[in-house]
């Protein structure tokens, strides 16, 4: 998401960046508050994340961090019930997401709700373990492995991702096992087990609250006060980066066989982290060499000669380290190496003469308009501030993430490209059909 992010801010700079103005604070129990004002429409959206990722789990505890996007929805201390039953019949949005670096949970509802939403959401960062129980845990686990199954394990390519981190992260490393987590760790995991987990990372003091939309700035400012100033600080939670970051020293191919309808190709290069130098350019060189119809991947291996049936390559910024991949789908009687090879043969061209001007304005263009499709809503302005927050520590980081891409410039990509992709120092998966 943070890349996604990082490219959407990019393109203001071409069209004048909007202002979205806002207020930081910090409460005593060390929660960052961020208040972000827009009166457009009578919503509002209460948006927190918490420094929390997969990547933070113990070794032979896996799937912790996804498995509390469930438990949070499950009912705290002073609302013992389902989270949604009160907020969906207003017409609220609310969800939870997790991710290897972090975990988001939020409310979008109509402006006179703020209160509920701001109570819910306080009441399972201070007093959840209150109302959890071992009942609601089993059930959890369940839900989550079955959601495993329906997601990852069962689907035709489900667990590429598995595969992907698995192989390009060595065993130990924080990235190497997906959120998900896996079957026998889930199963295992005690109410002790996740109690631990939850006092350490789901504390206020590793949190960021980002309000957005129609609300008055003394209201929001006394609820904020009133709800979440009551949780109680806890420990410093302590990250473990990895000592080195995962580099691979040739080429490794992994082959897959799977219940699949066609062979599948990922080709992965470990990348820099987000906001990291090369990371913007890479980004611009993932769009340039797949995004739309006239890209180098799509009319060479669709178009021109019909091996594949989709293709893409994308920037998969992380916290601490990212991967580049391209993936492409084979077209039925075409294989898995002959994508590798027209894959190759582009890059190569890419390396070689380089990624042109128009090229990279053609992925500006692209990037504006999804950046303006997404400041337009209160939601999509929540996850920019927070996400800023709490990989910078600044609500004000646009500017400066603009600067990344303004800054960039057809050499600097194709540097960057040259100095990434290496055609000799990377992972290569394939999942081929099983034998009929």
């Amino acid at each position: 998401m943070g890349a996604a992010m990082s490219l959407l801010l990019f393109s203001a700079a071409f069209a004048g960046a909007p202002d979205v103005p806002f207020t930081a604070y910090q409460l005593d129990n060390g929660l960052k508050v961020t208040l972000a004002p827009d009166h457009t429409v009578p919503f509002v959206c209460v948006n927190v994340w918490y420094d929390v990722g997969s990547k933070d789990e113990v070794p032979g505890r896996s799937g912790f961090a996804h498995l509390f996007e469930h438990l949070m929805f499950n009912g705290s201390k002073h609302a013992d019930d389902d989270y949604f039953k009160p907020l969906q019949p207003l017409g609220a949005r609310l969800n939870g997401s997790t991710t290897l670096d972090r975990t988001n949970y939020y409310e979008c509802l109509p402006s006179e709700q703020l209160p509920l939403a701001t109570f819910l959401e306080a009441d399972r960062m201070g007093w959840l373990l209150d109302a959890l129980t071992p009942t609601k845990l089993q059930n959890q686990k369940d839900v989550v492995r079955n959601e495993r199954r329906q997601n990852y394990d069962n689907p035709p390519y489900g667990h590429a991702w598995l595969e992907l981190l698995g192989h390009a992260y060595p065993e130990g490393h924080p990235y190497h096992i997906a959120t998900i987590g896996k079957h026998e760790e889930i199963e295992a995991a005690t109410l002790e087990d996740v109690s631990g987990f939850f006092r350490t990372w789901y504390v206020p003091n590793n949190a960021s609250l980002v309000l957005t939309g129609d609300f008055d700035d003394a209201e929001a400012r006394a609820l904020v006060a009133r709800y979440f100033g009551a949780v109680p600080r806890g420990p410093a939670a302590v990250h473990h980066p990895p000592a080195a970051p995962a580099v691979f020293t040739g080429e490794e191919k992994v082959k897959v066989t799977d219940k699949v309808p066609f062979e599948k190709v990922w080709i992965a290069w470990h990348s820099p982290a987000l906001y990291a130098p090369g990371d913007a350019e890479l980004d611009l060189a993932a769009s340039a060499l797949s995004e739309g119809k006239e890209s180098r991947l799509y009319k060479a291996l669709v178009h021109d000669k019909q091996l594949a049936q989709d293709v893409t390559a994308y920037q998969g910024s992380q916290a601490w380290e990212s991967l580049f991949v391209v993936s492409a789908t084979a077209a039925s009687g075409h294989t898995g190496d002959e994508l590798v090879a027209a894959i190759d043969t582009v890059l190569a061209g890419a390396r070689k003469d380089g990624i042109t001007a128009t090229e990279l304005e053609m992925g500006r263009k692209d990037f504006e308009v999804q950046f303006f499709r997404m400041v337009s809503t209160i939601q999509g302005k929540a996850d920019i501030l927070n996400g800023y927050v709490t990989r910078t520590g600044d609500a004000g980081y646009l500017q400066k993430d603009l600067a990344r891409y303004t800054s960039t410039t057809v050499e600097s990509v194709n540097a960057a490209l040259r100095q990434w992709l290496p055609p000799d120092k990377r992972l290569v998966l394939t999942f081929v059909p099983e034998a009929k």
